[in-house]
């Protein structure tokens, strides 16, 4: 990369400099036949020393560029008290237009301006020194120019690493909510079932071992999770969870927290639902699954629902469990970790269109809704 930009670099020193060249020749041919005698020898002098700068730009942008405007400022009040050809001349315009353009690409916010206004400035002198009305839009047109040239590629650099801060946000919350729901799920069962170890280790000691055993099992399907999100942020194609994982997920919270129901569309064919429907899915079942071992200790069962409508995938996470206002509070998502889970949740369905809802069912207990928009099935 360094390599072709040095050669474009040094491409575009070339071209600078035979334009330059050419205009000051040209410039001196045409004064010297309307003036006569030497009188192109000092605007030709001007326009080499400005063009000069803007071959040796890339030492400093900012100096280089006032230097220029000095030494055009210099040629106008000179030529306006010898009464020389008009200046600021095409040779001084042209450098002038190179270094200011180069400067507002690449300086920061305040110098670039610097620059831009300086430019104007020499514009505004040379309308001000009398100059003539085609060497002044000559001029104003070349500082125009500039500026365009300069800001266009700016803005074009800040557009695109707008996007791609927007795309490494996005991986990174991408990132977050899977390792929310993988750690928070595994490690609450972890916890539930250490605690369920310790009370039997004081009553029931016969069974403490097959409690041990569930411990080291959800260990292993913690550490299991983990490789799999690991998988999917080295290749994204792997380790998506699917609705065919969900019998799995509910065997496994049934076996330390109430009892789950679940219900899934009759007929259907999950695996032809898009993946980041299905994912989504799977990872609100988990995550209010989560949030009921936390924040629902009394819930006796909870009912796990996916429909599916022609337009649409609606799943619903309902627990009985009795109403306490802190519980509400929390589970709400306005206080401790449990937000967290319920903005992730948000996050994933509203980037897919769907909408959520949360909160306690009318009588007793606390519901999660979430829809989702799917293409409309096609018919044979």
């Amino acid at each position: 990369m360094r390599v072709l930009e040095w050669r474009a670099g040094i491409a575009a020193d070339v071209v600078i400099g035979a334009v330059s060249a050419a205009v000051l020749a040209f410039y001196g041919y045409r004064i010297g036949a309307s003036w006569g005698g030497a009188y192109w020898v000092s605007g030709c002098t001007a326009g080499a020393a400005v063009c000069a700068l803007a071959l040796v730009r890339r030492r400093s942008r900012l100096w280089t560029a006032f230097a220029g405007m000095g030494v055009a400022a210099a040629a106008i009040v000179v030529a306006r008290a010898t009464h020389l050809p008009t200046e600021p001349g095409p040779g001084v315009t042209f450098g002038l237009s190179v270094l200011v353009g180069s400067a507002v690409r690449v300086l920061a916010p305040r110098p670039a301006c610097a620059v831009a206004g300086g430019g104007l400035v020499v514009v505004a002198g040379a309308f001000a020194a009398g100059s003539q009305a085609a060497v002044g839009t000559m001029s104003a047109v070349g500082w125009a120019g500039a500026v365009v040239a300069g800001l266009w590629p700016r803005l074009l650099a800040n557009r695109r690493r707008a996007v791609e801060e927007r795309v490494r946000r996005g991986e990174r919350m991408e990132l977050a909510r899977e390792l929310h729901d993988v750690v928070a799920h595994h490690v609450t069962c972890v916890v539930l079932q250490a605690q369920t170890a310790r009370l039997l280790a004081h009553k029931q000691p016969e069974r403490l071992a097959t409690s041990l055993a569930d411990i080291e099992t959800a260990g292993s399907d913690a550490l299991a999770a983990t490789r799999r999100v690991v998988g999917l942020l080295r290749d994204p194609a792997r380790g998506l969870p699917s609705l065919d994982g969900l019998d799995e997920l509910v065997r496994r919270f049934g076996g330390h927290g109430p009892a789950v129901r679940l219900r899934l569309p009759e007929g259907e064919d999950t695996s032809l639902w898009p993946p980041e429907v299905a994912t989504t899915v799977y990872r609100i079942v988990q995550e209010s699954l989560t949030n009921v071992s936390r924040h629902a200790p009394q819930a006796r069962s909870v009912t796990v629902t996916v429909t599916r409508a022609p337009n649409s995938v609606t799943v619903e996470v309902a627990d009985d469990a009795p109403p306490v206002p802190a519980r509400r509070l929390r589970r709400s998502g306005y206080g401790g970790s449990g937000g967290y889970g319920l903005v992730g949740m948000r996050e994933r369905v509203e980037a897919l269109g769907g909408t959520l809802r949360a909160g306690p069912r009318p009588g007793a207990g606390w519901s999660v809704v979430a829809a989702l928009p799917v293409p409309a099935r096609e018919h044979p």
